[in-house]
């Protein structure tokens, strides 16, 4: 067990220094750079400075090096844009995904695997007719369409904020008048990351449970006298978990990476939205960063996902150890 876990340890350490590396490449080999998204206000000498002194004058192969070396101890190096260490911006603006992330998390397992028990343990009915529609087409929609969808309906409704944070004014609030400044503007985005995510955990629930209440034991569990439902909540749910938490890791690492289209549209100062912002600037460390920032969530999303399998699933271990 020791060994397996180091082993999917070891992978997501090299997959967070393949992605960054990637990043950092790819936006040094493509077109501009920060400098020259400047050029119209500035003359060819004074350019040939600015270029200078952010170090974009360097051979490709030595910038690499020398930004290795500090992601090798931890340091990812300066923002161009900001003038900022990269890793205390995507500190600050983890804080803020991380925030959406968990409430978007939490809305979908509310609303998804009710749902998913619900639609799994009926072969028929109007019910689960209609909660299978609706994760239909929770799914076929795409991201861009949704957060668009629920920022249109807020702008006309009033309801609710259609994009941000916080108000303007936000630092003159006190922390109880900030959380519920804070609380008005999460529904919009949240929603817009957790109706897929709902939908998602419904289809795959709903799978897990009708498989598991075709078991023997839970058969058993009836003709000792056990109701329908007791015997899906005692015993069919419990077998169905592995199947579920097995992609409970992977959604977690995904929301905490930092969702791009919904931060953009719904303008979330989160990873998403850096990520976007670094990317119109060419700010190469940040767009570095951003995505070692989005690859190690993912990772440790997965590495979690494998733990949890490993805990509920005996099977798991018994194949490591042969």
């Amino acid at each position: 067990m020791g060994r397996y876990l180091l082993r999917r340890l070891g992978f997501a350490l090299f997959l967070v220094l393949a992605v960054s590396s990637a990043s950092l490449l790819l936006t040094r080999l493509a077109p501009g750079d920060l400098a020259t998204e400047q050029a119209l206000s500035l003359d060819p000498a004074a350019l040939v400075r600015l270029r200078g002194e952010l170090g974009l004058d360097r051979p490709l192969t030595a910038q690499y090096l020398s930004w290795l070396g500090g992601v090798l101890q931890l340091d990812f190096g300066r923002s161009l844009l900001y003038g900022r260490p990269v890793s205390d911006l995507i500190g600050e603006r983890a804080l803020n995904t991380a925030m959406l992330a968990l409430a978007a998390l939490m809305l979908a397992t509310i609303v998804g695997l009710p749902l998913g028990v619900y639609s799994g343990s009926r072969s028929r009915g109007v019910g689960r007719a209609i909660v299978r529609a609706l994760s239909v087409v929770a799914l076929s929609v795409p991201p861009l369409i949704g957060s668009l969808a629920l920022v249109f309906l807020a702008a006309r409704t009033g309801w609710l904020p259609v994009g941000g944070m916080t108000s303007a004014s936000g630092a003159e609030l006190t922390w109880a008048q900030w959380l519920a400044d804070l609380a008005r503007h999460l529904p919009v985005p949240a929603l817009a990351l957790a109706l897929p995510l709902a939908a998602t955990l419904e289809r795959l629930q709903s799978q897990a449970i009708a498989k598991a209440t075709r078991e023997p034991f839970v058969a058993a569990s009836r003709a000792r006298g056990l109701d329908s439902v007791q015997a899906i909540l005692r015993h069919a749910w419990p077998a169905s978990l592995p199947s579920v938490l097995g992609l409970y890791g992977v959604m977690i690492g995904s929301l905490f990476s930092g969702s791009f289209v919904v931060e953009v549209v719904t303008a979330w100062p989160g990873l998403g939205r850096l990520m976007y912002d670094a990317l119109k600037a060419r700010d190469l460390y940040l767009v570095a960063g951003c995505a070692a920032s989005g690859a190690f969530f993912l990772a440790a999303g997965t590495w979690l996902a494998d733990v949890l399998l490993a805990l509920t699933d005996p099977r798991v271990r018994s194949e490591e150890v042969v």
